[in-house]
């Protein structure tokens, strides 16, 4: 005699049944067997069972939303939520102000660089000025220190700024490069920064030693003083728009290009003004370059930052040095 299954309990398998008998007829529509999870949980869903004689599967009743009939659907163990997308990179926020400025952990690059030009414009403020004469006029990008040790003048010259560190030109450095190294990274910032500064410092000096050679400009050209670092936030702050919306974009580099040019047309130094244009005319050049190195981070990462607009001219070039 068959014995039947108690209330609860999971029924054995149904035994297939022959094409053309007349159970196969009774059978249609009902669902298959139940089936138990591996993790011990209830048997909810039921299982897929095979159609009638044409093969056709029936559709099983779904136990719990969002699983699949006789399937357990479970997170992969250790999967990961996908991180939010991070608006930093599509314009600037100044919805929250600690993020322009830099830190050692975010911005190690630019920190470190502006505690640097902290010391040397400490220096040059309460040092002897003999002494501090003595160290700009040894790290000036002149003619004549370009030719005898260029890479020494090239490194020593951007350690500077001039007017000091109560100088406005200090908080464009530091909202430029800090902007630009949280959207590319610290390498990419100072491959930027020294592009447009060694680029813009020999498309300046070059054509004063060409002329001198040619009698048109006096010896004396050959000794300046020469050095800062506005040539290269000049390049970061060309390269920094091509990181903005069209909105941010244009407003930074009319407001940038025409401080440049207002500058140029007072012809208080046409040389530096001119290293200005050229060095902005660079970083817009690194656009291409510029976005592919762009850094995608989590929205809860420190990633949004501000490209402030530095002022131009800041760039000491005397003429002539002793």
């Amino acid at each position: 005699m068959d014995r039947t299954a108690p209330a609860g309990e999971t029924a054995g398998p149904t035994p297939p049944h022959a094409p053309g008998s007349e159970m196969s007829g009774l059978l249609d529509g009902v669902p298959g067997p139940r089936t138990r999870r591996a993790d011990g949980s209830g048997a909810d869903a039921v299982s897929t069972a095979p159609g009638p004689v044409d093969g056709t599967p029936r559709a099983s009743p779904v136990g719990r939303p969002g699983e699949s009939a006789g399937r357990d659907v479970r997170e992969p163990a250790g999967a990961v939520a996908p991180a939010r997308t991070s608006r930093f990179r599509h314009g600037l926020d100044a919805s929250r102000p600690w993020l322009l400025l830099p830190t050692p952990t975010s911005t190690p690059f630019t920190f470190a660089y502006a505690a640097l030009l902290c010391m040397t414009s400490l220096i040059s403020a309460y040092a002897d000025p003999a002494l501090v004469h003595a160290l700009l006029q040894g790290s000036s990008t002149d003619v004549a220190h370009l030719v005898r040790a260029p890479a020494f003048v090239l490194v020593g010259s951007a350690l500077w700024v001039a007017g000091g560190v109560t100088s406005p030109f200090v908080i464009g450095f530091v909202l430029v490069l800090t902007a630009l190294e949280r959207r590319i990274g610290g390498l990419s910032t100072a491959g930027v920064f020294l592009l447009g500064h060694v680029l813009a410092t020999l498309a300046t000096e070059v054509p004063v030693g060409l002329a001198v050679l040619a009698g048109h400009l006096p010896d004396s050209s050959l000794h300046r003083l020469d050095y800062g670092v506005s040539f290269g936030v000049a390049a970061g702050t060309g390269a920094l728009a091509g990181l903005l919306p069209l909105w941010q974009r244009v407003p930074l580099l009319a407001a940038f290009g025409g401080m440049l040019l207002r500058d140029l047309l007072a012809l208080g130094d046409p040389m530096t003004d001119w290293g200005h244009l050229i060095a902005l005319a660079i970083g817009v050049a690194t656009w291409p370059v510029v976005r592919r190195w762009r850094v995608p981070r989590a929205d809860g990462a420190s990633g949004r930052g501000s490209g402030g607009v530095p002022g131009a001219g800041e760039r000491r070039h005397d003429l002539p040095a002793e």
